[in-house]
C-alpha cells in the first residue's frame, strides 16, 4: 500500500443463519468471532461489534463501510443485520456494502478449497442454504481465477430440495446437506459452508471497488419469498410426507 493509499478497514457481520459470524479488519489485520445466532443476535451483536472494534482500536467513524450479509436467509436474522447496520452506519456517517449470502456461501467455499490444499483455480458452485418449510434458497455462481473474482450464473431462487437442478460439474456448497441430502439429487463434491463474516470481508474490496457501497438507508434485506411461516395444514402435511420417507428408507 502506498503512503497515499487510505488504508481500508471494514466491519462484516452475517446473522442470516443460526450463527452470528463477526468480523473486523483493519489493513490485513483481521479479527473474527463466531457466537450463537438465530434469537440472541439480536441482543448479543452490538456489544460484540463495539468489544470487536475496541480490540482492534478502531472508532466507527474510521470505518471505509459496515458490510453485512442481506439475505436470502432467517427473517428475523436479516432485519436485525440491516436495523444494526443502519443504526451504526448513520451515527458514523460512513456507507453500508451490502453482500448476498449466497455469494458469501460460494467465497467460503473457495477458501476452504484453497486452505485445504487445493489450487486456486475457475470453480463452478451452487450455493444453498436451508430456507426451512422444506424448501432451500440457491444460486450458482462461476469463479474466474484470471480476475480473482465472481460472477452469478443463476438467479436467485427458492424451492424445494428436489426440484433444484445443477447442470455440469459443481461443487455444491451450503448448510443444506443435514437437513435435505437424500433429497438433493444433483452430481456434486458436497461442501458444509456458511455466509461467515471472514467471507464477506474477502469480497468486500472488489464490491466496493464497482461502487456497490450504498448509504445507511439503502441497508435493505433481500427477500425472495414473501411467506415467514407454512401454515398448520401444510406442517402436517410435511410431517406425514417426512414420515413416509422414513418408512420408504427403512423398509
Amino acid at each position: 500500500m502506498s503512503p497515499t493509499t487510505p488504508e481500508l478497514r471494514w466491519l462484516a457481520f452475517d446473522t442470516s443463519t443460526d450463527v452470528l459470524s463477526l468480523a473486523v479488519a483493519r489493513g490485513e489485520r483481521v479479527w473474527v468471532q463466531t457466537l450463537p445466532g438465530g434469537a440472541q443476535s439480536s441482543s448479543g451483536l452490538i456489544p460484540a461489534v463495539l468489544a470487536m472494534l475496541a480490540e482492534a482500536d478502531m472508532p466507527l467513524a474510521s470505518l471505509t463501510a459496515i458490510v453485512f450479509g442481506r439475505g436470502p436467509g432467517s427473517f428475523t436474522g436479516l432485519r436485525t443485520a440491516c436495523a444494526v447496520a443502519q443504526g451504526l452506519a448513520f451515527g458514523a456517517d460512513i456507507p453500508v456494502l451490502p453482500v448476498d449470502t449466497l455469494l458469501a456461501v460460494a467465497e467460503e467455499a473457495r477458501w476452504q478449497r484453497v486452505q485445504g490444499g487445493a489450487a486456486d483455480a475457475d470453480l463452478s458452485v451452487l450455493a444453498m442454504l436451508d430456507a426451512r418449510m422444506n424448501e432451500v434458497y440457491s444460486a450458482a455462481y462461476q469463479w474466474s481465477l484470471a480476475s480473482q473474482s465472481w460472477q452469478g450464473s443463476s438467479a436467485l431462487q427458492v424451492s424445494a430440495p428436489e426440484k433444484m437442478q445443477a447442470p455440469g460439474s459443481q461443487l455444491l456448497a451450503g448448510n443444506v446437506f443435514e437437513a435435505y441430502g437424500p433429497r438433493l439429487v444433483m452430481p456434486g463434491d458436497r461442501c458444509q459452508a456458511l455466509p461467515t463474516a471472514a467471507a464477506l470481508l474477502r469480497l468486500a474490496p472488489s464490491l466496493w471497488a464497482q461502487g456497490l457501497a450504498v448509504p445507511a438507508d439503502q441497508a435493505m434485506p433481500l427477500y425472495i419469498r414473501d411467506k415467514v411461516a407454512n401454515t398448520t395444514a401444510e406442517r402436517e402435511a410435511m410431517k406425514a410426507q417426512a414420515a413416509a420417507a422414513k418408512v420408504a428408507s427403512n423398509p
